[in-house]
């Protein structure tokens, strides 16, 4: 298989670099949909896509599947999600190799969540602690993986302090990360301020502001509350005026997503990374939103 191209040369062609965040389904029919979607948005023509990984067993085995299904029957440029999660030292250098192996050459390199019914991350048996421990050992096994890592501009729900959060981002970057995707944000001065604080610190690789596009107002809440997001009042009330509406609140969410994209892409983001969970709609309606 040929070798993929390093994301951070595309990042490096000063051009808007546009990507997609695809997740594992739970069963074959669910992939029979993400084969739907992924055949839809081919005509957008991202410049690659990432699948997030699930640590469990079967989990794992789906988040390769999908990504074998986007690269090779879809065509995109695959970056796997990989966690500290559940791995010993050996089998994540396993992991590393197969992808390697496989012809990836980019891999989205994360701590993980703990896993259900623990409070706080726990590393696994002969494992890692932090993300910055895998990018360290991923660019050991194999020094020309280009790897990306998270940031989160309003602080990691778990650091003490921004300080703190941002000298752990440093951490992954000295490590050997090429460039920083953030986590969803809907107000960009936020985005904005991470950058400056960032470039202020030594972080001088690509951030990639990540964008999700709302789809109800329910499951926002849910994902904000998890992440430490700040939702606007303004978007939150526009929200609530849509009431039990979900093409409304679609319409509002792509409008608010839209308008994020055009600013950040006219202000010099490298790019943007849209967390698109697995819908189509939402993504083609924000490339014709931009195409116009």
């Amino acid at each position: 298989m040929t070798p993929d191209r390093p994301i951070s040369e595309l990042l490096a062609s000063k051009r808007t670099v546009r990507s997609l965040e695809f997740f594992p389904p739970k069963d074959e029919a669910g992939v029979d949909m993400l084969r739907q979607t992924a055949t839809a948005l081919k005509r957008i023509a991202p410049d690659f896509v990432s699948v997030t990984y699930g640590a469990g067993g079967s989990t794992r085995e789906r988040t390769a599947q999908v990504s074998r299904l986007l690269r090779e029957e879809i065509g995109f440029t695959v970056m796997p999600h990989l966690t500290c999660v559940g791995h010993t030292r050996d089998e994540l250098n396993v992991i590393a190799d197969q992808l390697h192996a496989a012809g990836y050459r980019n891999i989205m390199t994360l701590r993980g969540d703990p896993p259900k019914g623990q409070a706080e991350f726990v590393p696994y048996p002969d494992g890692l602690r932090y993300a910055s421990d895998l990018v360290t050992l991923l660019k050991a096994r194999h020094a020309d993986f280009c790897l990306g890592v998270g940031g989160y501009p309003e602080k990691h729900p778990e650091a003490p302090s921004r300080e703190a959060d941002l000298l752990n981002l440093k951490r992954k970057v000295d490590a050997g990360a090429a460039f920083v995707t953030t986590q969803l944000f809907f107000d960009n001065e936020v985005y904005y301020r991470f950058v400056d604080r960032c470039l202020a610190a030594g972080i001088a690789v690509p951030v990639v502001p990540g964008i999700m596009p709302v789809l109800s107002l329910k499951q926002i809440q849910r994902f904000t509350s998890m992440c430490g997001t700040a939702l606007p009042e303004r978007l939150v009330r526009r929200l609530e005026a849509a009431g039990d509406s979900p093409e409304i609140v679609e319409t509002i969410g792509i409008d608010w997503a839209l308008a994020q994209i055009r600013d950040l892409v006219a202000r010099g983001a490298p790019g943007y990374h849209i967390y698109i969970m697995n819908r189509a709609k939402s993504a083609l309606a924000l490339a014709a939103g931009l195409a116009a």
